[in-house]
């Protein structure tokens, strides 16, 4: 009994000190490093520019290093994140969400997985009334895993502010689910035919149009990371505008 109780006492003191140690894990987690940025953060590099301050964001978002943003194709995905106090004594312990937005790149890239998380978000990691102690700390380890993405509203598509009547793209946000795509096509009004749009930048899909032929409204279909679909029909209008955001009345499930 005197063994296996040191035994017990070793492993505690073990984990206090190493998070790496896989038994400390919570069970579907894994590790990873976090930092911070700027307060809102910034949906530069997924196309969402400073949508991320707004709803349906609310700046709980995340720019990731490559094993998360993936070239832009993980854009969009949702993670549960929270650090405890073996990790850093201001941690809470409580797992808050958010959206990757953005990527950061160069030394983030040296860790296997990095989130460097909006300054409000990281914030939220923090006990009540600590959250200066956790900023001050700048880089800590926390636990991760992906979940689905769930905005409790319909996917937005905000047409970018480079499209005119012979290039259209569009950035969707508040996507449910999977959060990220692998696909959007475009219908353009009076045909039966979808066209593949191409990615431009993260969550920003583009096409050439004929604007003799090919008119509003456009009805747009999406295919996640998992190759669900929803399609938004006639949801970009006749006189569309760039920079304007059009309502859909679809989105995906909330699961993964």
């Amino acid at each position: 009994m005197a063994a296996n109780l040191s035994l017990w006492i070793i492993t505690i003191v073990f984990c206090s000190h190493l998070v790496t140690f896989s038994s400390c894990q919570p069970s579907g987690f894994s590790l990873a490093v976090a930092t911070f940025y700027t307060d809102s953060g910034s949906g530069g590099a997924c196309g969402l520019e400073d949508d991320v301050a707004r709803s349906p964001y609310n700046s709980m978002i995340t720019a990731g290093n490559q094993a998360l943003f993936k070239q832009g194709v993980g854009c969009g995905a949702c993670y549960q994140v929270f650090c405890n106090q073996t990790q850093n004594s201001h941690c809470s312990g409580n797992p808050i969400t958010v959206t990757l937005t953005d990527e950061c790149p160069g030394t983030c890239n040296d860790d296997p997985v990095h989130f460097d998380l909006s300054g409000i978000a990281f914030a939220k990691l923090a006990k009540s009334g600590e959250e200066g102690e956790l900023h001050k700390a700048g880089r800590i380890p926390i636990f991760f895993k992906r979940v689905p993405c769930n905005y409790n509203r319909n996917i937005l598509f905000k047409v970018d502010k480079g499209s005119n009547p012979n290039f259209f793209a569009v950035v969707s946000e508040a996507v449910d689910g999977d959060g990220d795509l692998s696909l959007v096509e475009i219908q353009t009004g009076g045909t039966n035919t979808w066209k593949s749009m191409n990615r431009m930048i993260g969550s920003t899909w583009s096409v050439g149009i004929e604007p003799n032929t090919q008119k509003p409204p456009f009805s747009l279909k999406l295919t996640s990371g998992t190759k669900q679909t929803v399609t938004a029909l006639n949801v970009i209008p006749d006189g569309w505008q760039p920079t304007k955001v059009y309502d859909s009345n679809v989105n995906f499930p909330t699961k993964l």
